[in-house]
């Protein structure tokens, strides 16, 4: 997982070194105490952005506040050992909060430039987003 040094010695991932402090502290605190039980490595990361992903959406190359808290998509809402027997099937939204409304969706989808965001179902518009986040993180990192 792409990460770079914060001030400190910690590795943050460069989506949220362009993100809030609180978004920074939220993966951070968890990261911390995931690492402590589970030691350094994947789950320890995969665990800070499941965290994260209850209060915070990804837009575009950075984490924005969600205006309700809450799991994003059908693997967030999942726990424990149900969560590590899914992790492939494809549940994940990467970020996107697809249990936002269409009309967020939609928001969205417009703020990224997605085109023909207007005749797209809410499962379309998460997908999109998902691509258009991928190319401005990836943008980002240039």
């Amino acid at each position: 997982m792409p990460a770079r040094k914060r001030s400190g010695s910690t590795d943050l991932p460069s989506t949220l070194e362009r993100s809030s402090k609180k978004a920074q502290d939220t993966w951070l605190a968890t990261h911390d105490a995931a690492v402590e039980q589970y030691g350094e490595g994947e789950r320890a990361h995969r665990t800070a952005f499941a965290s994260l992903k209850h209060s915070f959406e990804k837009v575009g190359d950075h984490w924005e506040e969600k205006a309700e808290k809450g799991p994003s998509d059908v693997q967030a809402a999942r726990r424990g050992a149900d969560a590590r027997a899914h992790l492939d099937d494809g549940d994940s939204a990467g970020g996107v909060d697809a249990n936002a409304s269409k009309a967020h969706l939609y928001e969205i989808a417009k703020r990224l430039g997605v085109a023909g965001r207007s005749r797209m179902s809410k499962d379309e518009l998460v997908e999109a987003i998902q691509r258009a986040n991928d190319r401005a993180t990836a943008a980002a990192r240039d």
